[in-house]
């Protein structure tokens, strides 16, 4: 067997990242689909050896011997630098998985976040976890904590399922477990998505995306975050039948109930504001999803389930004002104090 240690001083080299120092990536290959080759991402936060020796003696730092692997959603990628200091403040080692098809990993002759399967993530995730020394047969003395925002949050859940014994933690940041019609909606729904997967999987679905969550996060408009707008559309990518009945085939097995064994903590917003019209109150709330469906839905993932509602959070509820993702992540250590120790 390959201890963690060993396994990351082997293999390709980490190159300078896009976000800069203290930040490397590491190109991480798939096999080829049927577009051609296939890479996923995997970014690091590269640790601080001073950080490191003085998480020994810090008793504050609740993830001390812990590594974090962060998968982001839907037309997204990772670009959330505090998060990466905040698990690094707290001892741990910071990993984020830009999946095939998405950000880094996006290359001109695919289809943007295309898969007709959440469990092709497999492979992405099983490349990232091995680089990180977490991989089939390897050995690691480091406790294994994986994250996900939104449809990566459905994805992350899936697998910790799926995989049990891989990781020791499960941290949700506004989860996309269930369709925003409530599961009556999706049940009406899923038929055509499959139907429409079988005969032309990868035709363009009209864009129900009006832009306001992408308003409340871009510093060109009215949020706090700079990142490219290739990677990150302000309407999204365009969305096809096959992924569409890929998720709704992920919720499914949600609403049945999975079996996770690890704790799980659930981050939503206290309230959502879903409207075919622009409001203030959308600087404030889930504009995306309904946050009391995702509470709901967030009890069935496993016996252990904390879900943290967060005044004044937006959908990514990490990227809300200053303020709440103070909160927020209070809330996050005021958790891993009770489970990650």
């Amino acid at each position: 067997m390959v201890s963690g240690e060993q396994a990351n001083t082997v293999g390709p080299s980490w190159q300078p990242d896009i976000l800069g120092e203290p930040f490397e990536q590491l190109t991480l290959d798939l096999a080829d689909d049927f577009q051609g080759e296939v890479v996923a991402t995997l970014v690091r936060r590269r640790e601080s050896p001073l950080r490191r020796l003085a998480s020994l003696f810090d008793d504050e730092a609740v993830a001390r011997g812990w590594d974090v692997l962060y998968v982001h959603g839907w037309s997204d990628y990772f670009f959330q630098t505090e998060l990466a200091e905040y698990w690094h403040s707290q001892g741990a080692r910071f990993f984020a998985l830009d999946l095939r098809k998405y950000g880094r990993s996006l290359r001109d002759h695919q289809t943007p976040g295309y898969v007709a399967n959440l469990a092709e993530y497999d492979e992405d995730i099983e490349a990232a976890l091995s680089a990180m020394g977490h991989g089939h047969g390897m050995q690691s003395t480091r406790r294994l904590l994986v994250m996900g925002h939104s449809t990566g949050g459905l994805t992350m859940s899936l697998w910790v399922d799926r995989n049990p014994e891989r990781a020791h933690a499960l941290v949700l940041n506004s989860p996309w477990l269930e369709f925003q019609a409530g599961a009556f909606g999706r049940r009406a729904l899923a038929p055509l998505a499959s139907i429409g997967a079988r005969l032309d999987p990868r035709a363009q679905l009209p864009n129900v995306d009006l832009g306001f969550y992408s308003r409340a996060v871009s510093s060109a408009m009215d949020g706090e975050w700079e990142y490219n707008t290739e990677w990150r559309p302000a309407r999204g990518f365009p969305a096809h039948p096959a992924w569409l009945a890929a998720v709704f085939a992920g919720h499914q097995r949600v609403a049945a109930g999975l079996s996770i064994e690890v704790p799980v903590l659930s981050l939503v917003s206290a309230r959502s504001t879903l409207s075919v019209t622009w409001s203030e109150q959308m600087l404030s709330s889930d504009s995306v999803l309904v946050v009391d469906e995702i509470a709901e839905q967030s009890l069935r993932l496993a016996p252990t389930v904390t879900v943290a509602k967060i005044p004044g959070a937006i959908h990514d509820v990490l990227l809300s004002a200053q303020p709440v993702r103070s909160y927020a992540f209070a809330q996050i250590t005021r958790w891993a104090r009770a489970y990650l120790r």
